[in-house]
């Protein structure tokens, strides 16, 4: 068999040219630290054995992935809604473990919108167990052979095709790698991860699995199991973070990802400079061949008139410029996770917006939209699996936007102070300089006030800031 079938097709590499790095900023400084090279280059004459001391001391500032994670959480703050007298009782049964893993139905969503939200793309398959016979309702729900979602990471994507039908790009072939689990046969006591690759046809599936050729004694890709479907279409519904087209997304945060990596570099560079800095050199000059003892109880003498003993330290500037260049990085990566927030003008509310004017939106209110079009789209797969006439569909929370990037980047440095990864001091200051606190107050007079004001209504007494 052609091993082929494990490649990425050239449209599906063209867009996966970041998955690599964004995997790696989604797993933090372990999975930084294991690139190694890949985004910290070794310095020209740079030691291995200093390379990888700086490399085993350096911290991943989590900018990327903590946005991901505040910006994808946003939609799904708020329970996941259905009218019950739209969706199907048979389905809103499935709404409590869509995917046969004890995933309900908002816990898979949102997992899908932060997905799409990380890397572009990702999509819904709504699979069905197969079954060698038609079978009764009452068996089928005896034996838990229903229909159920899968969530199809964009690293796992390897190529599709598309034709237009009835005016609607519709799947003829869509092809992606997944790992199951089996136990082996020889050990009850061993389960192995089995990579495999799933193609798909209307109304056909094939898998095939890696095995020894017979005759050459090489691995290949070979043809494992094949078999029917009784829709004749291929049930998956790709959710997008910014959409250029057909089975096309971009990731949204690409940028943010890039101005991740370059604070990676710089925060190794700024923690190097500080350990050079913070050990000052002993520099003696002309002070004879005896033995020197160095210390609190020693006095060292010279007969030469122009002897000198002393440390040799740092001026500090270069700290502080590095310093300086973090702190900017780190002011560009809030606000570009802000403009997704940022409700485009034209329109005074989120209502209006959303009901006339799609370019009223902002960019993660359009990813809502489009992530509920999907979610509806699965529904009627799933209606259809069970003979269902409508699947219904389900209201995704998008009520979120702000009007202007200040106030957007405000609700991140929120989040933070109540991570207690920001002073009280520091996210007054910070808002102030939004403008949007008045410019003349100033923090200590407002620390006073705060002192002053009445306990609140549960009469528990309020902190002091820091």
């Amino acid at each position: 068999m052609n091993n082929d079938v494990r490649k990425r097709s050239p449209r599906i590499e063209s867009m996966a040219g970041c998955w690599p790095m964004i995997s790696a900023l989604l797993g933090g400084t372990a999975t930084m630290r294991k690139a190694g090279k890949t985004y910290l280059p070794r310095w020209p004459n740079e030691e291995d054995a200093f390379y990888q001391n700086r490399l085993s001391t350096a911290t991943l500032f989590p900018a990327f992935s903590r946005t991901v994670e505040v910006l994808s959480g946003k939609p799904f703050s708020r329970p996941v809604t259905w009218d019950e007298k739209v969706v199907p009782a048979r389905i809103r049964e499935m709404f409590a473990d869509i995917d046969l893993q004890g995933t309900n139905l908002h816990s898979f969503l949102a997992d899908i919108c932060e997905e799409a939200m990380a890397y572009g793309l990702c999509g819904i398959l709504v699979e069905h167990p197969p079954s060698n016979k038609r079978i009764s309702l009452a068996e089928e729900r005896y034996r838990g052979l229903r229909p159920y979602f899968v969530k199809v990471t964009a690293n796992s994507l390897l190529d599709f095709d598309s034709e237009r039908v009835n005016g609607q790009e519709t799947f003829t072939m869509l092809r992606f790698v997944e790992t199951v689990s089996e136990r082996d046969p020889d050990n009850e006591f061993v389960v192995k991860s089995i990579e495999q690759v799933r193609v798909l046809n209307p109304g056909r599936w094939r898998v095939y699995r890696e095995k020894p050729n017979t005759t050459t004694s090489t691995l290949e890709w070979q043809l494992h199991d094949e078999g029917k479907t009784s829709l004749q279409k291929i049930t998956f519904v790709p959710v997008y973070g910014d959409k250029r087209g057909f089975m096309h997304g971009r990731p949204p945060l690409t940028e943010l990802a890039w101005l991740n990596v370059e604070h990676w570099q710089s925060r190794s560079d700024q923690q190097t400079i500080l350990h050079v800095a913070r050990v000052p050199v002993l520099f003696g000059k002309k002070l004879g061949d005896g033995p020197i003892s160095v210390g609190a109880a020693s006095a060292i003498m010279a007969e030469e008139d122009d002897a000198d003993l002393r440390y040799v330290e740092h001026s500090g500037k270069a700290i502080e410029a590095g310093r300086t260049d973090i702190l900017d990085l780190e002011e560009k990566m809030r606000q570009i996770g802000a403009e997704l927030l940022v409700i485009k003008p034209g329109h005074r509310t989120v209502v209006q917006t959303l009901a006339d004017n799609e370019a009223g939106t902002s960019a993660l209110q359009r990813m809502v939209c489009d992530l509920t079009d999907a979610s509806r789209l699965a529904l009627q797969y799933l209606a259809e699996w069970m003979g269902e006439k409508d699947g219904g569909h389900v209201t995704i929370f998008s009520d979120f936007g702000a009007t202007t990037l200040a106030e957007a980047s405000a609700d991140f440095l929120v989040g933070m102070h109540k991570a207690r990864a920001l002073s009280d001091e520091t996210l007054f200051n910070e808002i102030q300089r939004r403008g949007l606190i008045n410019s003349e107050l100033r923090w200590t007079e407002e620390q006073v006030r705060i002192r002053s004001m009445p306990p609140p209504i549960n009469d528990k007494p309020v902190p002091d800031p820091v």
